[in-house]
């Protein structure tokens, strides 16, 4: 059974065949096409009344045409910065993205994130992203607001008055911050339901269990954070000289 688009040849056949009163079923017979085929062709290009071979070909050639275009849009890179190779800058941007979805971040907000950290300004508007990612303001509203409520960006207005959302060198050290005054919340409600349920109770028992381990946590990513910021910082200073 022939496979692919339906040539010229055939159109004129299904043609013949509604004007001579045949089922789909029959027209489909006498081209060794399924069924499907027919009458999905008959009924995007005028029904059996207004089906015409000629207006169905160019229709068909359209179409393709302009899923063609839309492909080559798509798969158009965006010019990379200083004269970088945009295939292996795509390459690696699609593989750090790959990093954080893996740790959880949903797909648009990691490449999202990952655009702004591939940015030698480290800073870009709403408008650049949409046209760096090609998708739609509201995915990039969305995505924003996401990694701000995690500490991960912060926005900044230009000159312009628009405003750039930027990473920079203390943009973990704020994660990791937001992460410990999580960690804190969660040991003081914990404790409250101590109070709440009787210090001799099981459940109390638990609850202060959890408290105690999640203030040693804490305690720990603070002071790591520290020195991860000193180091870095130092570092920074370094290459700055």
């Amino acid at each position: 059974m022939p496979g692919g688009r339906l040539t010229r040849q055939e159109r004129h056949q299904i043609a013949l065949g509604l004007a001579d009163g045949l089922a789909y079923a029959e027209i489909a017979r006498g081209l060794d096409r399924p069924t499907s085929t027919v009458t999905r062709e008959v009924l995007r290009n005028g029904g059996p009344a207004g089906y015409r071979a000629d207006l169905a070909q160019h229709a068909t050639e359209h179409r393709a045409h302009r899923s063609r275009q839309s492909t080559a849009r798509r798969a158009r890179p965006v010019p990379s910065e200083n004269g970088r190779d945009a295939d292996a800058v795509r390459e690696y941007e699609e593989s750090f993205a790959a990093v954080f979805t893996d740790a959880g971040l949903p797909k648009m907000t990691a490449r999202l994130l990952v655009a702004l950290y591939t940015t030698d300004s480290g800073g870009l508007t709403a408008a650049e992203l949409v046209r760096r990612l090609r998708v739609s303001p509201a995915s990039v509203s969305k995505a924003i607001a996401f990694l701000e409520h995690q500490g991960l960006v912060r926005r900044q207005r230009d000159e312009g008055r628009r405003e750039r959302y930027l990473v920079d060198d203390d943009v973990f050290y704020a994660s990791m911050m937001a992460t410990v005054s999580a960690n804190l919340r969660l040991a003081e409600t914990a404790r409250r339901g101590v109070e709440v349920l009787g210090p001799d109770t099981q459940a109390a028992v638990r609850l202060e269990g959890i408290a105690r381990f999640v203030d040693v946590v804490a305690d720990s990513i603070r002071r790591s954070a520290d020195e991860a910021r000193d180091i870095l910082h130092a570092y920074r200073e370094e290459r700055s000289r």
